[in-house]
């Protein structure tokens, strides 16, 4: 059986729906894709890779942090990062709802072929800034900027390059492509096991 995905760049401050109640844009000004629903989320200030499925169990398996499927991500951060401050991310740091486990990170030149953000980033003369390339495969709310800050690093921007196998590669803010893959087997849920009968208390001996 195979399933239907959309890879989709979702440009900055667009929401990762396709209805808002308050105005802003969603991904109904992008994409036409009845349906078709996010598997997982990107934050409405975070750009890059999000993924649509018409298939329930692969959305679940994209989305739940069970699977490890590892997300990374492009992270302009403030500051210039140390070592010992890359290798606490490596390491896991700890936040309010307790430790993250060990990060994939590497120093980043500017990544190639990037988009401006719309409006730009502000710029401080007098404070460095510099990229990282970080993966995870949890799920916390604004992880990755929670993350960065916890090592003195605040998250400047943020853009999601890949999901597991699934990369942006040349799409640009609000595009999108189209691929067909297989899709994960659905388990039968076993019937549940039934108490052998006792026999009438007139039986017992």
């Amino acid at each position: 059986m195979s399933a239907k995905l959309i890879l989709f760049n979702k440009p900055f401050r667009v929401l990762s729906q396709f209805s808002d109640e308050d105005g802003r844009e969603t991904l109904a000004n992008y994409l036409s894709a009845p349906g078709f629903r996010a598997a997982g989320r990107l934050d409405y200030d975070s750009e890059g890779l999000l993924v649509l499925t018409d298939n329930g169990a692969l959305q679940q398996q994209i989305a739940n942090p069970r699977h490890k499927a590892w997300k990374t991500y492009w992270v302009q951060v403030e500051g210039s990062p140390s070592e010992e401050a890359l290798d606490h991310l490596r390491t896991g740091v700890e936040l309010k709802d307790g430790p993250t486990l060990p990060a994939r990170v590497k120093s980043l030149a500017e990544p190639p072929g990037l988009w401006p953000r719309v409006p730009p980033v502000r710029e401080r003369k007098t404070v460095p800034d510099a990229w990282l390339e970080l993966s995870i495969h949890e799920g916390r709310n604004r992880q990755v900027r929670r993350m960065t800050a916890a090592v003195g690093l605040p998250t400047l921007r943020l853009i999601r390059a890949a999901i597991g196998d699934w990369h942006l590669a040349e799409l640009q803010p609000g595009e999108s492509r189209r691929i067909t893959v297989d899709a994960p087997a659905v388990a039968s849920k076993p019937h549940p096991r039934r108490a052998p009968k006792r026999p009438p208390r007139w039986h017992r001996r």
